[in-house]
């Protein structure tokens, strides 16, 4: 395999000197009385550290003392994706708290089922005809589409490598083929081979009267064809470790359960590969509740304990349909990425796991800014409450300088930009502000500004559409640009913010101030909303401020 067991990790360590500077500051070598109190973590009522809670509680009750595994599974018949991301982030933090509540060695798995038969050949891949070739093969004696990998598990097993190794992940890479085929499940399924009659039963009821009929939880890999099968198993003998099955052609066959000579069924194989790998907490989407009941029927009836296992929402669109692929209501990682900081992603998917979770391009902006704030209110927290901030966690406890400027400041920036955008024009406008800022000295903001610029060229230029004051509107206007005349160059981003507050009172009343920040929006900007004034007129500048409103002015109605 091109990501062999382990290999993953040891090779990471020795090429990613400089990982992403947003994930996981691991403190492997701090002790646990050299931490904060104890008391500030089990007390905490983060949901990584409720989970974290439960793991420890399940490690106890064990007796457990050799390292905690953590689990994702991943099926490489297709990319990685927003939701891989969002599994493997989830679980992180949940091992990043349990690393604070105990001493015990912990690790990350991150678990391919490259062994299972090719069902379908998807629509999006090249050499469609090749493939149809080897239905029912494993993924992993399938020829890579693409023509750069051992097979086309190969192939999306190295861009899972490498998608987790983007965002600076610590995991070992498990491959199902190499795991069956070494012996490393050996145990596992002689565990399910001795239990196969009470397996049936737990599974049967769940199943329709054909598939009753010759449910077995083997699927046994036929020698002569290579083709995972979905056999009639007829004779199980546990102390031979061996099961006999029944081909298409009618042909009995004697084979060994172990070794690479079967898989199992998928419910089962989740049920084996907690029993055979320890696993101590896994978390999956709400439509695996079913899967989770079944599999922690299957793991205890072989001897073994289930894991702490967490459910979460799945992702909806804007108007709370369910995201689907061949609809193309969802957003990808990869847009995610070119308008918001990796930071703003990994909000996205601390916030309420479980709870349906709107993705859509609009919550990029708004996801930034509340990063921004987090990051913002963490140095001034105390301890305690630090640990609930959501950049604790996404830092693990390493967070980052406040940044000066908010994603919506640099939009805003750029829609009050009388000239071709560029990042230069930004830094300049920065820099008005605080000049000791460069894209040096805060790499998170440098990466805002592209993102920004990019979402702006994309989605807000083509849609931006200044409006023409009213008469009295130009009233108000007017007011503002004789108050904005009179400032001296001293008061601050909240005095102008309440100078403006002022005039929308004598011009809108207390209770219409809305509609005049709008007015003042819509006619500057040329958009619905809009920023703090306050801030933007210390940034952008008085005198350009003022260019906006003479610009306004100077509109005529149609």
């Amino acid at each position: 395999m091109d990501c062999l067991v382990g290999a993953r990790k040891a090779e990471r360590k020795g090429r990613r000197s400089n990982p992403a500077p947003f994930l996981f500051a691991y403190q492997a070598g701090v002790g646990y009385n050299q931490r904060m109190s104890t008391n500030i973590y089990t007390d905490s009522k983060a949901w990584p550290f409720q989970e974290a809670r439960r793991v420890l509680e399940r490690v106890e009750q064990k007796g457990k003392t050799g390292t905690v595994i953590f689990e994702t599974g991943y099926g490489p018949s297709g990319l990685p994706h927003i939701g891989t991301f969002g599994e493997v982030f989830r679980t992180t933090m949940v091992m990043q708290a349990f690393q604070k509540i105990s001493d015990q060695p912990t690790k990350l798995i991150c678990f391919s089922d490259d062994m299972d038969g090719l069902r379908k050949v998807p629509t999006n891949l090249p050499n469609q005809e090749m493939l149809a070739e080897y239905i029912g093969k494993p993924l992993t004696s399938v020829p890579d589409p693409f023509g750069t990998h051992a097979s086309f598990a190969h192939h999306n097993n190295a861009k899972l490598c490498e998608f987790l190794d983007q965002f600076g992940f610590e995991y070992d890479f498990y491959s199902a083929t190499e795991m069956y085929q070494t012996g490393q499940l050996n145990a596992g399924l002689l565990a399910v081979l001795k239990h196969h009659e009470e397996i049936c039963n737990i599974v049967k009821p769940t199943l329709g009267e054909e598939r009753r009929q010759s449910y077995s939880p083997f699927l046994p890999v036929d020698a002569e064809s290579g083709h995972v099968l979905l056999a009639p198993v007829l004779e199980t003998n546990p102390d031979a470790g061996t099961l006999v099955y029944e081909r298409e052609d009618g042909k009995k066959i004697e084979t060994s359960v172990t070794d690479g000579h079967c898989k199992l069924q998928w419910k089962a194989d989740w049920a084996m590969r907690w029993y055979a790998l320890d696993v101590d907490y896994e978390m999956a989407g709400k439509d695996l509740i079913d899967s989770f009941t079944i599999g922690n029927k299957i793991n205890r009836a072989i001897g073994g304990t289930p894991p702490v296992q967490m459910v979460y929402e799945h992702f909806v669109d804007e108007n709370g349909a369910k995201i689907s692929k061949s609809k193309g209501n969802g957003m990808t990682i990869e847009e995610w990425l070119q308008y918001g900081p990796p930071e703003s992603l990994s909000l996205f998917m601390y916030h309420r796991p479980e709870r349906a979770k709107k993705l859509f391009l609009a919550v990029v902006p708004k996801t930034a800014d509340e990063y921004l704030d987090h990051v913002a209110k963490y140095p001034d927290q105390a301890q305690d409450v630090q640990i609930e901030n959501p950049a604790w966690h996404i830092h693990n406890g390493q967070v980052p300088a406040p940044v000066p400027v908010t994603y919506n400041m640099l939009l805003n920036l750029l829609s009050a930009a009388a000239q071709d955008v560029s990042s230069d024009l930004l830094w300049g406008f920065i820099q008005r502000y605080q000049p000791e800022v460069t894209p040096a000295t805060h790499p998170l903001l440098k990466g805002m500004v592209d993102n920004a610029m990019a979402y702006y060229r994309d989605h807000v230029l083509p849609s931006k559409q200044y409006r023409t004051p009213t008469e009295q509107e130009r009233e108000a206007l007017q007011a503002a640009q004789a108050m904005l005349a009179d400032l001296t160059g001293t008061e601050t981003a909240e005095e102008i913010q309440t100078a403006f507050y002022t005039l929308g009172k004598e011009h809108y009343g207390k209770e219409n101030l809305r509609e005049w920040f709008k007015m003042l929006y819509e006619t500057l900007f040329g958009t619905a909303q809009g920023p703090r004034l306050g801030s933007f007129v210390q940034i952008y500048g008085v005198d350009e401020t003022r260019s906006l409103i003479d610009q306004a002015l100077a509109r005529q109605a149609a």
